[in-house]
């Protein structure tokens, strides 16, 4: 394969390759053969026409889009191996022209990953974090527990108090025309929650059961729905039931009953433990993020701009599996925030950002290092897999692509190359 490429601009390239004569009309046969019984030729039974006389009666250009969608991939993959470049972003293939018995040529423009020019990584002054577990904190856990297994009493000689569960139907309105997304039955709504917009809880404290109430509120200028923002709205409640929740006793018995342990204070310094294991990765984890936010902030890269968007498609790409978990596909929910694929593509931008930095520097600096995965390491890791997801480390062996694989060696160099700089750093 002959392959030319041409640097246009600062990490863009242009590449060129072809697809020989012979290669070409291999691939416009093995279309003709998948594709003959489509064709119905006066003269010729249907899907007996022979190529030829199909090419006459179309054109000879009538197999060619398969036949060039047949043979780019591989072409294209090979002359990104040939010329050794790191692509970042999906390429923008043209074909310079078709003609019989002549090879194909294809040009390409490839996002190349940029350089990064290293400053200081070793060494990194960060102020030292905190987090410490009090007593407060425990009792907030139990106090959940609490609330978490407490049973639900219906009440019904008084009315709604804060702190209670009032389950009701409701329907909103604007300018008296009912909004999307404003009705519900039977919600269980807490009084007190603030899980409403302002004001909406408020009112329906003293309201008794099958009262109707019209709650009077103003929707927020930061709500996420563009249409209601600021709006003036009426929602139309009917109060079905008003429940109270009981509480546990915080005694031996509770802690027996939701707890492997038989006392009350085995349980809760058990809390503390877990607590105080949290905030130990909660430190971890942000005293990292500092030094790698400065040793970022002290190298020198330009992302280009195929790269971030590539990156925004893999975030809403991934946004896109997490809803639809919970039963929305991607359609429903900008039509439930009233947004627009632009305003989302918007809020991922800084995300795409922060990723891409961390990962140029963190990659720059593990290939300055010589950090690598070694293969006790990834046998260790493969291993804690398998047990994570009660597997046959072959099975699991099995399953996994060799890109999968790499991908897994690069997040663990990754993580040995934050803690080398954790261990070099300064931290005050």
């Amino acid at each position: 394969m002959t392959v030319k490429n041409e640097q246009v601009e600062k990490n863009l390239v242009k590449l060129t390759f072809e697809v020989s004569a012979e290669d070409f009309n291999k691939a416009i046969n093995d279309v003709y053969r998948k594709n003959v019984k489509k064709f119905n030729i006066p003269g010729f039974r249907k899907g007996k026409a022979p190529r030829a006389v199909i090419e006459k009666y179309y054109t000879e250009a009538v197999f060619y889009d398969d036949a060039v969608n047949a043979v780019l991939p591989e072409a294209y993959e090979n002359a990104v191996k040939e010329a050794e470049l790191d692509v970042v972003a999906k390429p923008e293939i043209d074909i310079e022209e078709i003609k019989k018995g002549e090879p194909v040529v294809f040009t390409a423009l490839v996002t190349t990953k940029p350089e990064v020019t290293l400053g200081d990584y070793k060494g990194i002054e960060v102020e030292k974090i905190e987090h410490n577990v009090t007593d407060e904190d425990v009792q907030k856990d139990l106090e959940a527990a609490q609330k978490k297994n407490a049973r639900l009493i219906t009440v019904e000689d008084r009315p709604i108090e804060n702190g209670d569960i009032a389950v009701i139907d409701f329907e909103g309105f604007v300018d008296g025309v009912a909004f999307d997304g404003g009705k519900g039955d039977d919600y269980e709504l807490e009084i007190g929650s603030g899980t409403f917009i302002p004001g909406f809880e408020e009112q329906l404290v003293g309201a008794k059961t099958d009262d109707l109430v019209d709650v009077n509120v103003k929707f927020p200028e930061e709500y996420h729905a563009e249409n209601l923002k600021g709006k003036d709205a009426v929602f139309k409640v009917k109060v079905n039931e008003i429940k109270v929740r009981e509480l546990p006793e915080l005694n031996d018995d509770f802690a027996s009953e939701i707890s492997e342990f038989d006392t009350l204070e085995e349980y809760k310094a058990d809390v503390r433990k877990k607590l105080e294991a949290a905030a130990e990765n909660k430190v971890k984890a942000e005293t990292e993020d500092a030094i790698v936010k400065k040793v970022i902030e002290n190298a020198e890269f330009d992302i280009p701009e195929a790269m971030k968007e590539a990156e925004i498609d893999r975030l809403i790409n991934d946004f896109a599996q997490r809803i639809q978990y919970q039963g929305v596909d991607l359609d429903m929910y900008l039509k439930y925030t009233n947004m627009t694929m632009e305003q989302l593509r918007a809020q991922f931008e800084q995300q795409a950002k922060d990723r891409l930095s961390s990962s140029l520097v963190l990659e720059a600096i593990m290939k300055k290092e010589g950090i690598e995965t070694g293969p006790e390491e990834l046998e260790l890791e493969l291993v804690d897999m398998a047990k994570k997801y009660n597997m046959e480390l072959d099975k699991l062996k099995e399953l996994l692509s060799d890109a999968e694989t790499e991908n897994i060696k690069r997040g663990l160099a990754v993580q040995k190359t934050v803690t080398m700089l954790v261990n070099n750093a300064v931290v005050k």
